[in-house]
């Protein structure tokens, strides 16, 4: 079966294409390089020992999305991961966020709802759920006003496909929301690679340890959290990644209960940020150099999945740790920089 993956060079997106190639689908990307670059298609070949068949293409313009899915209309299901993602810069650049994230999907439905089999994966957030009233969070917990631009996104992205889905039962829809995902392929041929200043804690973590950056800043240590810093669920990417192929499998084996269905994906507990720096020294034997600076704006206080229906429902749960992202992702770091 053909699958196409968007964003597939991207960090959670290849750690995907590997698991897919690894359970014999046959494996379509298109991503703009944006945020990738076309390396690690040789860094999934290396893994994989397949090499998926790539194109270029920037899923903001309808014409080129229209073009591919006409040529490319023998596909069983696709597996939306092209988006930005980064909290802070959504913040700053809310219109870049809104036309990528939200244009991009309504091209793609409009494309795949021409197709005989639609089936699709959507690469959600935790963040949906804004500052939760309880924790852990389950997957009926209230959606509340974003704390970010990205976080609306992804809000207006369950909502666009919640609606196609209701007026067209030909639709089957799976909307992943992630917790954290960090780590490295333990081959360490693909990992995390942030174009630029990183955004996200653990590749700033991990530049900091090895002199890119000098000091590591953590956003706010006046939080009502045990530590005074924020908690978060973090999952390992190859966790993560498997789970997308068990849940394009419900929909391809029609499993699913309702033709849009939703899961958290997170190991179920919480860890702030003080506690990702001490795992991350105590694999990496470094010591960190960081500061406790002003909150930043678009945090949430807390995060953390219930994971009672991605276990029971879908099937799946995580098998390795926080120190093993860590270590997997420090690993990575120390050979992309000995190149």
């Amino acid at each position: 079966m053909k699958i196409l993956v968007t964003g597939g060079l991207g960090f959670i997106g290849s750690h995907t294409v590997v698991e897919l190639q690894n359970a014999g689908f046959q494996v379509l990307i298109v991503d703009n390089l944006e945020n990738s670059t076309i390396e690690v298609l040789d860094g999934i070949t290396n893994i994989t020992k397949v090499r998926p068949h790539f194109q270029k293409l920037d899923l903001r313009v309808k014409e080129e999305v229209k073009s591919y899915f006409k040529t490319h209309n023998d596909i069983a299901g696709v597996i939306h991961f092209a988006a930005n993602k980064a909290v802070g810069e959504s913040v700053n650049e809310p219109l870049k966020y809104y036309e990528n994230n939200v244009n991009s999907l309504v091209y793609i439905l409009q494309e795949l709802c021409k197709l005989n089999h639609q089936n699709f994966i959507f690469s959600s957030s935790c963040t949906v759920y804004g500052q939760a009233d309880t924790l852990p969070i389950t997957e009926n917990a209230p959606v509340k006003p974003a704390e970010s631009p990205y976080g609306n996104t992804k809000q207006i992205g369950e909502e666009i496909i919640r609606d196609t889905c209701r007026v067209n039962d030909k639709l089957n829809s799976i909307a992943l929301r992630y917790f954290n995902p960090i780590g490295a392929h333990p081959t360490t041929e693909i990992g995390e690679l942030p174009i630029g200043v990183p955004q996200n804690l653990v590749p700033f973590i991990t530049q900091t340890a090895i002199g890119m950056r000098e000091q590591l800043s953590v956003f706010g240590g006046d939080y009502a959290t045990p530590d005074g810093t924020c908690i978060r669920d973090y999952i390992h990417v190859v966790d993560l990644a498997k789970a997308h192929v068990i849940a394009l499998q419900r929909l391809l084996e029609q499993k699913n209960k309702s033709n849009f269905e939703v899961f958290n994906l997170g190991t179920g507990k919480g860890s702030s940020v003080l506690d990702a720096i001490t795992s991350f020294e105590k694999v990496s034997g470094k010591k960190l150099n960081y500061q406790i600076v002003e909150r930043r704006e678009g945090d949430v206080v807390s995060a953390y999945a219930e994971t009672t229906s991605a276990n029971t429902v879908l099937g799946w749960k995580t098998e390795l740790t926080l120190d093993d992202a860590m270590d997997s992702a420090w690993k990575w770091e120390q050979k992309i920089r000995c190149k």
